[in-house]
C-alpha cells in the first residue's frame, strides 16, 4: 500500500527533521518513493537545507506478494507456513520478496550511494523491514528485529565494502509520551 502520512506521522517527520538539521549538513537525502517516506524525506531535506533529494524504489518496504495490504495477524492466518519457520530464503507467494532478496536490494543500493558520496554524510529514509535488514547486514548480532520505531535513527559507516552499525533505533528526538505509542507498530501510516 502507499498511504500518505497521517497527522502523527507529519509531526514525527518534523521532529526528526529538526533533530537532523542540528547535526552536520548532509550532501543528499535519499528515500523510498512511497508517499510516507518521500514526504518525511522532503521535510528532512527542507529542514537541513539540502536540495538533492533522490526518490528510488530500491528503498521501498519489503514486497509482500499475495499478502500485500493485509494486517500482520491476517497475513499469518492466511499463510502460517511463511511465518512459522524462519527462513531467509522463503519467498512470499505472488512475487513477494524473501528477506535475503530484500537485504540484497537495500544493501546494493546503499553501497552505490556510499560509493557516490565517499567521505560525505547522507540521510536515507526507508521503511521498517528495509531498515532492519540494513542493521542486520552491518551487525548480524543486532537485536533490531521488530524493535525499530517510526523515525528512529540508525547510523551506518560504509566504506570499502565494510559496514559498521554505529547506532540503531535512536528515538531521543521523540517525546516519550506523545509519539512512542504511535511510532511502534502503529497504524502503518505514521512516518
Amino acid at each position: 500500500m502507499d498511504p500518505e502520512l497521517n497527522d502523527t506521522g507529519r509531526r514525527q517527520a518534523l521532529v526528526v527533521a529538526r533533530r537532523l538539521s542540528r547535526e552536520a549538513k548532509p550532501a543528499a537525502v535519499y528515500s523510498s518513493d512511497l508517499k510516507r517516506a518521500a514526504e518525511t524525506a522532503q521535510t528532512i531535506a527542507t529542514a537541513c537545507g539540502v536540495s538533492s533529494l533522490v526518490l528510488d524504489p530500491a528503498l521501498r518496504e519489503r514486497h509482500m506478494g499475495d499478502l500485500h495490504g493485509l494486517a500482520f495477524d491476517d497475513a499469518v492466518r492466511r499463510n502460517p507456513e511463511i511465518f512459522s519457520s524462519y527462513s531467509r530464503t522463503q519467498e512470499i507467494p505472488g512475487g513477494g520478496e524473501s528477506l535475503d532478496q530484500l537485504s540484497k536490494r537495500c544493501v546494493s543500493y546503499l553501497n552505490t550511494v556510499a560509493e557516490k558520496h565517499k567521505g560525505e554524510r547522507v540521510i536515507v529514509v526507508t521503511h521498517g523491514a528495509s531498515t532492519e535488514e540494513l542493521c542486520i547486514h552491518a551487525d548480524p548480532t543486532s537485536p533490531v528485529r521488530g524493535k525499530l520505531y517510526n523515525t528512529s535513527i540508525c547510523v551506518f559507516r560504509i566504506g570499502g565494502g565494510e559496514w559498521i552499525l554505529e547506532k540503531a533505533g535512536d528515538v531521543g528526538h521523540l517525546d516519550q509520551g506523545e509519539f512512542l505509542e504511535d511510532a511502534f507498530g502503529g497504524d502503518g501510516v505514521s512516518a
